[in-house]
């Protein structure tokens, strides 16, 4: 698993990863004591002021953040994409998702709808280009619709990522950004060694 530590690979070396990890996925994060997920979710709960209709899940994985955000907000519909075909499927099983897309989260996404809110739990590790990504998602998302996401601190430290919010503080305000926690912190690479930030993001409205 050293390869889930690295971090950002290019698409083919992703999706051969997650497609090989696809049988026992579910499984290891369980092991791993992997609670982001649930973490989100209640960030949302505790944040949005209306509940939300719609959700876009990118790099929805086999729908660990469906499974939670559906707990807390039963009626949400949800559309999910991810870059591994065997991950997938072993999320379409599941029944959580209305649409499921076989595409990176960095590429678009073309949808009849937009949403209130756009998830990233756990993928931000691959994300190559940011400002690509946040332009995509503030197209997706509806008016005051809502950003979640966690970002590995170490990464968020070595791409200066607070100064890219900044950067981008026009387009989105910060509702919520987590003090750094446990990521998977019962696999031995990372340990209590490796955190995360949850963030949440409100989209602004674009000036006249």
């Amino acid at each position: 698993m050293g390869k889930l530590l690295k971090g950002i690979g290019n698409s083919k070396e992703i999706r051969n990863f997650y497609d090989e990890w696809s049988n026992t996925y579910d499984k290891s994060l369980n092991q791993w004591n992997y609670k982001a997920p649930r973490q989100a979710a209640l960030i949302l709960k505790k944040y949005l002021e209306n509940k939300p209709k719609y959700l876009l899940d990118l790099a929805c994985g086999t729908g660990l953040f469906a499974q939670e955000i559906r707990k807390i907000f039963p009626t949400i519909i949800c559309d999910g994409t991810d870059i591994s075909k065997k991950i997938m499927n072993i999320s379409l099983q599941k029944g959580l998702y209305r649409n499921l897309y076989l595409s990176s989260f960095e590429k678009n996404i073309k949808s009849d709808d937009n949403y209130n809110v756009v998830s990233l739990i756990g993928g931000m590790t691959y994300c190559a280009n940011y400002q690509l990504l946040f332009k995509r998602v503030y197209n997706y998302l509806k008016n005051k619709g809502y950003f979640i996401f966690t970002h590995r601190v170490d990464i968020w430290r070595k791409f200066n990522f607070d100064e890219f919010l900044k950067l981008n503080d026009d387009k989105f305000e910060i509702i919520y950004k987590s003090k750094p926690v446990n990521y998977l912190p019962k696999n031995k690479d990372f340990g209590t060694k490796v955190k995360i930030r949850i963030v949440l993001l409100s989209k602004k409205r674009k000036r006249a």
